[in-house]
């Protein structure tokens, strides 16, 4: 019979309070840190319809900002349209076609941007 370890180290002489998820210091825990998965740097602009009743909303993916940075870049962007949208999911929706203001505005911070779908 084995025993079960649920607990963890959360206090080491050494080197201090320790995350008891991976036993690495606090300061060195990646455990709780929010990560972004890397696309391929590419961000896509696309118009979509489906599921809206007809109503296009435009639909960026792959902008590479961690959620925080996301949700103010998306307000941002939203203000500029004069439309309104959400996040979720890491994409943002913003209503309406709005393709040709997006693009450019994407383009400006140096990120590679292509329009997908129709």
């Amino acid at each position: 019979m084995s025993k079960k370890h649920d607990g963890g180290l959360v206090y080491s002489t050494d080197q201090g309070r320790m995350c008891p998820q991976c036993r690495h210091p606090q300061e060195q825990c990646s455990c709780g840190r929010e990560q972004r998965p890397l696309g391929d740097g590419v961000v896509r602009v696309s118009r979509e319809t489906k599921g809206r009743k007809g109503k296009g909303v435009t639909l960026i993916s792959g902008i590479p900002l961690a959620e925080k940075e996301l949700k103010a870049y998306t307000k941002e962007l939203k203000a500029k349209c004069g439309t309104g949208g959400t996040l979720k999911d890491g994409i943002v929706e913003i209503q309406g076609d709005q393709r040709d203001i997006l693009v450019p505005l994407l383009m400006q911070k140096g990120w590679v941007v292509k329009r997908s779908g129709g």
